[in-house]
């Protein structure tokens, strides 16, 4: 009976699936750094 329901405009869901895509794509082309790349650089520098 206390029940809330929000009805959410046709836009704002649009919106969100364009930028759930967006991500999606951008992950995709620069995925995030692995952690085994971080001591590459730390090596360089020791050889530096």
């Amino acid at each position: 009976m206390g029940e809330i329901v929000r009805f959410i405009p046709k836009s704002e869901l649009e919106r969100a699936r364009l930028i759930r895509e967006a991500r999606a794509i951008y992950d995709s082309i620069f995925p995030q750094s692995a952690p085994d790349e971080a001591p590459q650089d730390d090596e360089e520098s020791v050889k530096n």
